[in-house]
């Protein structure tokens, strides 16, 4: 029991180095940016009647999933061992995203409000994220989307993308920042 015990917190300890020395905040800080300031502007535009189209903000997405392959490629180079958990990890996000761009290639033509959706599901990975590496900043950060994401089920669609912004701030960047100060401290 106690060699199980300490392969299993092994485990764990080397995929914690691995996602800090792969600059797992970049991807936190990275997204966390991108879709604040997609939400916060569709927000504005449509609140504000500024643009007919406000959704098409969500376009800054395309370069920063570009930006996010290219960085995940090469870092990945740089992992001493990649084991089981770090596997999970990549898995657990990968399948996020497939459930996502399933969701929304069938539901954009529908005119269903996607935002509080895509906060659960962020919510999942983000929490799920957390638990993996036991680190509270992003299990919290994981609870705090879902609770985003129920206020944004029970407002108008286009105050869905303020609770979006809020979500996004505590799921993402304040988590995103303590793992980057936990980088910077150990690199």
């Amino acid at each position: 029991n106690e060699e199980s015990i300490s392969l299993i917190t092994d485990m764990i300890s080397q995929t914690k180095q691995n996602l800090v020395r792969g600059g797992g905040s970049f991807y936190f800080l990275l997204w966390g940016w991108v879709v604040l300031v997609a939400n916060l502007g569709h927000y504005v535009m449509a609140k504000f009647d500024l643009y007919d189209a406000p959704y098409v903000i969500w376009m800054i997405t395309i370069p920063a999933f570009v930006v996010s392959f290219i960085y995940g490629a090469r870092n990945s180079r740089n992992k001493v061992i990649k084991g089981h958990l770090d596997r999970m990890y990549g898995l657990i996000w990968l399948a996020i995203f497939i459930a996502v761009i399933i969701i929304l290639g069938f539901t954009l033509q529908s005119g269903e409000d996607l935002n509080p959706i895509i906060l659960t599901f962020a919510g999942l990975g983000t929490f799920l994220s957390g638990n993996l590496l036991r680190f509270k900043p992003l299990i919290l950060g994981g609870i705090s989307l879902w609770i985003a994401s129920v206020i944004a089920f029970n407002i108008s669609p286009v105050d869905q993308y303020l609770a979006g912004t809020l979500g996004i701030l505590a799921g993402y960047l304040v988590p995103g920042y303590l793992l980057r100060k936990i980088e910077n401290e150990q690199f």
